[in-house]
């Protein structure tokens, strides 16, 4: 991996200068209190330093300057709408657990229910209201993003991830726009972003992510908000200490699966937005992301270990798969939620419009990340050696 950033591109990563650019650009000057400005100029530094293909570096640095700009209309938006302030997050239902292991399927069929919010596609595409937009209007940016992601229908990433502007999407995606946070998945991968995530409070992330939760409600109003993120494993306990009344589904699966898997994914997004990374050791990386969600693992089974039982609702992807009704009823009954015909007569209508391996086969090689099952056994041995989890695939 480069040690220094790349002296002779033509693209730079200069804070002071992406800032400047997105107020010209906007027309907007205040990024708001919570803090923004530290994890930018730590991202930037990691960009600079690993990222060598020149069309790469213009993605990301593309993408930083889209943050900015929608950061700044966000905090546009909660100073000339107060009454976003009003709208009330109650009970929300964080699913988490291991990447691959149907955290996405679980949250899309929970959000089929008339009655549950999830965080959508094109609203974290675009969480700042359309200028003199009122509550339910349709965003005019929606039909664009409609086009442009059914131009993406035959891409690796879909077979990976089938996407379009209504999916529920994860909420680190809003992460993004406080700096902080996984942002697209292959920066905690690298240096210097990753060693800086770690030391973080996520407190703060999870308050910005509050506040942007308020103002999409105050767009579109929902009852009960459904949310997931892999990452959420990291931060139960900021995620209590901003909403105090949240409950959290956990989806389990053999790490023998996820290890592969979302190593496969890392490597599409990392050819999608950086380009050409034939720099980068294959194994260097791949050890890295079986230890990121190691850890992650590790860290949100210890704070369970404080919390109340009742709080959590576990199930396994093989039980999904086998009987995704009977997981979603389960979760219902635990959190005390009405499952009313309409809710299962659209989860039904889901399910059979969405059987397994509909959007294509993701394929993968162990190998080729450096890794053997050797390697992840002995890593996840204190996960799938613990009776309590239900791992089988």
């Amino acid at each position: 991996m480069s040690a220094s950033a790349v002296s002779d591109s033509a693209v730079s990563f200069d804070a002071d200068e992406l800032i400047a650019e997105a107020i010209e650009q906007t027309g907007f000057d205040d990024f708001g209190e919570l803090p923004y400005r530290e994890g930018l100029e730590v991202l930037l530094q990691t960009y600079d330093r690993n990222i060598r293909d020149e069309e790469g570096r213009a993605r990301c640095r593309q993408r930083v300057s889209m943050q900015l700009a929608t950061r700044l209309k966000c905090e546009n938006a909660f100073s000339t709408i107060p009454e976003y302030a009003e709208q009330r997050i109650e009970a929300p239902i964080f699913v988490t657990g291991l990447p691959r292991s149907g955290t996405s399927a679980l949250l899309n069929l929970l959000v089929a229910a008339p009655a549950n919010r999830g965080l959508l596609q094109w609203e974290v595409q675009f969480p700042d209201p359309w200028p003199g937009s009122e509550p339910g209007a349709e965003d005019p940016r929606y039909p664009y993003l409609v086009k442009a992601l059914e131009e993406t229908r035959n891409s690796d990433f879909a077979k990976i991830h089938f996407i379009d502007a209504d999916t529920p999407e994860e909420c680190v995606l809003l992460h993004a726009f406080a700096f902080t946070g996984v942002q697209l998945g292959f920066e905690i991968m690298l240096e210097p972003y990753r060693s800086w995530l770690l030391k973080q409070d996520l407190v703060p992330m999870y308050a910005y992510q509050k506040k942007q939760m308020q103002l999409l409600n105050w767009r579109n109003p929902g009852k009960q908000w459904m949310l997931k993120a892999p990452a959420h494993m990291w931060g139960i306990d900021a995620i209590l200490e901003v909403f105090p009344d949240a409950r959290f589904v956990w989806c389990h699966r053999d790490p023998q699966k996820v290890v592969p898997s979302i190593n496969s994914m890392n490597k599409v997004v990392m050819n999608m937005y950086a380009g050409d990374c034939s720099h980068f050791d294959a194994g260097e990386i791949g050890r890295a992301v079986m230890e990121w969600y190691a850890l992650s693992l590790e860290q949100g089974l210890a704070m369970r270990e404080k919390l109340p039982a009742s709080l959590f609702v576990d199930c396994s992807q093989a039980e999904f798969v086998a009987d995704p009704l009977g997981v979603v009823q389960r979760v219902y009954a635990a959190f005390d939620l009405t499952l009313d015909d309409a809710s299962r007569d659209a989860m039904q209508a889901h399910i059979d419009a969405n059987p397994k391996g509909k959007h294509g086969k993701h394929e993968y090689d162990l190998a080729e990340y450096g890794l053997t099952r050797e390697l992840i056994a002995d890593r996840f041995a204190f996960y799938t050696g613990d009776p309590r989890w239900p791992i089988s695939d």
